[in-house]
């Protein structure tokens, strides 16, 4: 079997992928690419006509965007299962990543992480206001995701979900900043689902650490900046794109 995950190691959608490989157990390769890079190879686009990232490649079966990504992981291999067996359940994953997606992650990572953490680190320019608009946005989500969720140990349910993932690719970020730590755990049950998941193995293996302290190249990114996550630790010399 030849399985390969094309993506940039610091975004939180390749995570995501790297996160559903994990939990299942499955051995992968990780292709560094960074898509916004001027050095970007040209083949790239022939795996993903969008220039974005993560792409899987499975015995010649091409295949990108990260929820079609993290459902063909659960799907095609074995071990633990990442999706509910309940409608009720699918639904709550579902409704779960919708949320995160398209109301968490420019707030959390582009917003309060980006501006709190990455760009200090690596002496870009800093917008407190945009952190500060980011961490009233956040809140909102977060507030959302408090009333969604119950007191069973994860989000959608007894068991680790792709929604887990999502909002632990995000969490991981949002969480190095101290306001982003205080305003989670401002929410019990989240505040206490982040004790829980932040502790998860597949989280510690896919941690792609912080980048050093070089000038950035911030260009866009997927599902708002890249859809991405991280993956091994090659200082390559290609420009840094912000999560």
């Amino acid at each position: 079997m030849k399985l390969f995950l094309h993506g940039y190691r610091y975004s939180v959608y390749t995570r995501i992928a790297r996160l559903a490989l994990a939990e299942k157990g499955v051995a992968y390769a990780q292709v560094e690419v960074n898509p916004f890079a001027p050095d970007c190879p040209a083949e790239y686009l022939g795996l993903h006509p969008f220039r974005r990232v993560p792409t899987l490649v499975h015995d010649g079966f091409v295949l990108y965007e990260t929820g079609a990504i993290a459902r063909y992981v659960d799907r095609a291999f074995p071990g633990p299962a990442l999706q509910p067996n309940t409608p009720a359940g699918l639904a709550r994953m579902d409704q779960i990543i919708g949320v995160v997606d398209s109301y968490g992650y420019w707030p959390m990572v582009r917003q309060v992480f980006v501006h709190d953490v990455f760009r200090p680190r690596l002496g870009g320019d800093v917008d407190i206001a945009e952190r500060d608009r980011g961490l009233e946005a956040a809140g909102r989500v977060l507030d959302a995701l408090e009333a969604l969720i119950s007191d069973q140990a994860w989000l959608a349910g007894p068991e680790v979900s792709l929604a887990d993932l999502h909002l632990g690719a995000m969490a991981a970020y949002f969480t190095l900043s101290p306001r982003g730590t205080a305003s989670l755990g401002a929410r019990p049950r989240l505040a206490a689902w982040w004790q829980r998941f932040g502790r998860r193995p597949s989280l510690a293996a896919t941690d792609p650490g912080l980048p050093d302290s070089t000038p950035p190249d911030s260009g866009p990114s997927d599902a708002g900046p890249s859809d991405a996550g991280p993956s091994d630790r090659d200082r390559s010399s290609a420009p840094l794109t912000e999560p």
